[in-house]
């Protein structure tokens, strides 16, 4: 009966693995690069300088800009410059304005100038991809919740199945072919298994309201905004007065609140009602200033005197243990080591995703290999593979290529950076299709390896932001990209040229009477 239960766990991991591995690979892959979502958009953006942080001086030009330009708008929004993303950013509504009716402008920190960066999603399309998969609301969101899903299956029913993981952990047999995938299967996917349980449970209670909306059906029917507005607090509505009065120093109050609150960040100011008797200015700490994301916290200032109307500095506890598990998920909490670290893991989860793949081909193929051919459907597996793994690295090196080779004043410009994404993974396919299967993976991998390579080049001929001008001012965002693409390429040269190499046959085993032989002759001449 046991042996029964494991073989049946065995099924539905092997099962779930193939159907959804294609998916959860780009998942995967799109979620670890989102760890790193604001450095990719500082270099996708590489008009925007870096300056030494200074929020009460950022926050005074700020207020300066907005009252030249936006003093009759109903609301204000800054977001402040931090150490990841270097931008100061601001945003206002027009009096009458709808919900999408915004407008955003970009400043530099140190002189309060305009900036006009080029248009480009950068680590936001990444970010988005991984859990809407360019998908419209909600499918998107509805098929990866699933995949995430199948991949807690798959981590439970592969514990189930692997009764000596552990073990086998500590198990590596090089040049085995495949019993050296199955060693490096279950060597990564035991070292960062509390890592992947946490991911993939996490990303399900992030969508529980979602994919199990019972409880919140049966309480509030088909008015889903009064459940979040009493879990989180409403948005509170400030009326307008139509009483002028000049709108308190935002610098200041920014230095009384830090002041009062040592050690505090703050990230984000709201003003509503600007310049009137009724207005309301709301500082927001950073979003990584905890691991638990917490909503509606900060301090709340009257505009026209200055004095605290309330601060809300911690969630309720259920609120709080939720943001805790979107903490821990999205890693936004996280300094650099840690940071890295979480890249790490999410590469190592993407590498015990392809390697399953490229396991459950090669196991198949083998029974094969004598007649030269193979099914149909182990061709179709095989070319998505190819594809989904080979062809989605090319995609991505191909969107960044495109950022830095379209016309920085092309309309539309975000648009055709995510066509160029697609329309390189499509050509990764077609390939896919017309070579030989061990052929298309070297050829895939080696321009690969000349994309992800020559990025840093590309980057130091397009702009003034090259590893010799970054490196120099200290900016290690952009360096660090461009290093970590060099470094990308680097492997990739390597992997291709184990790809691009015949394949190397085992020697066959040898029976044992033919072994006893020569021992025995050799004895007799001894003597």
């Amino acid at each position: 009966m046991k042996e029964g239960f494991r073989q049946a766990m065995a099924w539905l991991h092997t099962w779930a693995g193939l159907i959804f591995g294609w998916l959860l690979f780009a998942i995967f892959l799109t979620g670890t690069m989102s760890y790193f979502k604001s450095e990719i958009t500082h270099w996708s953006q590489p008009e925007i300088p870096v300056r030494p942080l200074d929020g009460a001086a950022s926050l005074a030009m700020a207020q300066d800009y907005l009252q030249r330009n936006a003093a009759d708008a109903g609301s204000w929004f800054i977001q402040l410059p931090h150490a990841r993303e270097p931008a100061l950013t601001l945003g206002w509504r027009a009096p009458g304005a709808g919900r999408r009716d915004f407008t955003e402008k970009t400043l530099d920190p140190a002189s309060g100038a305009e900036i006009t960066p080029r248009d480009s999603l950068g680590g936001e399309f990444f970010y988005r991809f991984h859990f809407q998969l360019e998908m419209p609301y909600p499918w998107g969101r509805w098929l990866s919740t699933f995949a995430a899903l199948m991949m807690l299956v798959g981590l439970v029913t592969g514990i189930i199945t692997h009764k000596k993981i552990f073990k086998e952990f500590f198990t590596f047999r090089p040049g085995k072919g495949q019993r050296s995938w199955l060693d490096g299967h279950n060597a990564i996917g035991v070292l960062v298994l509390p890592f992947h349980l946490m991911i993939s449970y996490s990303s399900l209670v992030i969508f529980m309201s979602m994919v199990m909306p019972a409880s919140i059906l049966a309480s509030y029917g088909n008015d889903t905004r009064a459940f979040f507005n009493e879990v989180f607090g409403p948005q509170p509505t400030i009326e307008r007065a139509n009483q002028p009065v000049p709108l308190q120093s935002l610098a200041a109050l920014h230095h009384k609140i830090v002041e009062a609150a040592p050690g505090s960040s703050i990230g984000w100011v709201e003003v509503q009602q600007p310049g009137d008797l009724n207005a309301r200015i709301r500082f927001i700490p950073e979003t990584g200033a905890h691991i638990a994301r917490q909503r509606g916290v900060g301090w709340v200032v009257e505009g026209a005197g200055g004095t605290l109307a309330y601060s809300e500095l911690a969630n309720p506890a259920p609120v709080l243990i939720a943001g805790g598990f979107y903490g821990l998920h999205m890693g936004e909490f996280a300094g650099p080591l840690l940071r890295w670290l979480y890249f790490f893991f999410g590469l190592a989860g993407t590498a015990v995703i392809g390697t399953g793949l490229v396991m459950w081909l090669g196991k198949r193929q083998l029974k094969h290999a004598k007649s030269g051919t193979q099914p149909f459907e182990l061709r179709l597996v095989e070319v998505l593979n190819i594809a989904s793994m080979s062809g989605l690295i090319l995609g991505i090196a191909g969107f960044f290529w495109a950022n830095r080779l379209l016309p920085v004043a092309l309309e539309g410009r975000s648009g055709w950076e995510v066509n160029a994404f697609f329309g390189v993974w499509l050509l990764g396919l077609l390939h896919a299709l017309l070579r030989p299967g061990r052929k298309a993976w070297g050829e895939q991998l080696a321009l690969a390896a000349l994309a992800w390579g020559g990025l840093p080049l590309l980057n130091g001929l397009t702009t003034d932001a090259g590893l010799n001008h970054s490196l120099a001012a200290g900016d290690w965002g952009m360096a660090g990209f461009d290093l970590t693409a060099l470094g990308c390429g680097l492997f990739f040269a390597w992997t291709a040229s184990k790809m691009l190499r015949p394949p190397v046959q085992a020697p066959k085993r040898t029976p044992k009477a033919a072994k006893a032989a020569p021992v025995a002759t050799r004895e007799v001449e001894v003597h």
